[in-house]
């Protein structure tokens, strides 16, 4: 989910950098495990500020105290936009941050996440309980331990089976996730989902990998009729943040905030800390430097 690299680490103090020349710390840190999967290095650690926080490669991926902000937007957005999400896919998402908030809707009736390293789920199930509340054992749930390239590309056009919202909860464009952020990957994606469905993600720091951010928008536009870039402060990741719902059909970007806290209350979605309409309308309210960047 977070930053391209990371600094030497002295003691309890936690460093990520956001870019090659700048980056931001965490301090007063206690590990509690350490260890390499297959895939990647892990990291548990206990803080006064985040409580329990979980690292990957040395980035930040989530903490109990800030999990909100991410997962609510990358989950609530294109939900409350869709007409009554009932299944949905989930490429990563292995802290089980993104489940626990599509089955606050009421009509999610199936959820499949499709998680590259089971070490990422055991670590969740024994330490970031505050992250997904259950979800990882609610029986909605089925948990593939496998490629989510492989499932998007093979798996699931052979099975048939479509989704109302796809969900990449991933690490960054980088390693074995670079391929997941392609063009040929959106399009398969794309092919996955109902007529009414949509695709949501997340892209980056603008201000520190603007580069990144653009060339993913526009990846994006060349698959989907309908992309809305949306952008909010996600206090792990020490920046303004970027996500994106991308949809033929569903226009999150036009709902009022109105129409956006009507749902709410009608789906009875409980325990938002920092979703709703009003927040919803300002994250599409793009400053100037922003839709220059973002310009097609």
């Amino acid at each position: 989910m977070s930053g391209p690299g990371q600094l030497p680490q002295v003691d309890g103090l936690l460093v990520e950098r956001l870019s090659d020349d700048a980056g931001y710390f965490i301090d007063g840190g206690r590990l509690l495990e350490r260890g390499h999967s297959e895939f990647q290095d892990y990291e548990v650690w206990d803080t006064p500020r985040f409580g329990k926080l979980f690292r990957l490669d040395g980035c930040f991926m989530t903490s109990e105290r800030d999990e909100f902000y991410y997962h609510e937007n990358l989950i609530q957005v294109p939900a409350l936009a869709h007409p009554g999400p009932r299944s949905a896919l989930i490429i990563g998402g292995g802290d089980g941050g993104s489940a626990e908030e599509l089955f606050k809707h009421p009509g999610m009736q199936r959820v499949l996440m499709v998680e590259l390293d089971g070490k990422v789920v055991d670590i969740a199930r024994r330490y970031l309980g505050e992250v997904h509340h259950g979800a990882l054992d609610d029986p909605r749930l089925e948990i593939r331990i496998g490629d989510g390239l492989a499932y998007v590309e093979r798996d699931g056009p052979a099975s048939g089976e479509r989704f109302d919202l796809i969900v990449l909860d991933l690490t960054d464009p980088v390693g074995p996730a670079e391929a997941l952020y392609s063009e040929a990957f959106f399009q398969g994606c794309r092919s996955l989902l109902t007529p009414d469905g949509a695709l949501t993600l997340h892209i980056g720091a603008p201000v520190f990998q603007p580069e990144r951010v653009a060339g993913l928008v526009r990846g994006l536009r060349r698959v989907f009729a309908h992309v809305s870039p949306y952008f909010l402060y996600i206090p792990l990741y020490g920046s303004l943040w970027g996500m994106a719902c991308a949809s033929d059909t569903l226009q999150p970007a036009s709902l009022s905030a109105a129409e956006v806290d009507a749902g709410i209350a009608q789906r009875q979605l409980g325990r938002l800390q920092h979703y709703n309409g009003a927040v919803h309308c300002a994250q599409f309210a793009l400053p100037n430097h922003l839709r220059t960047l973002l310009a097609e």
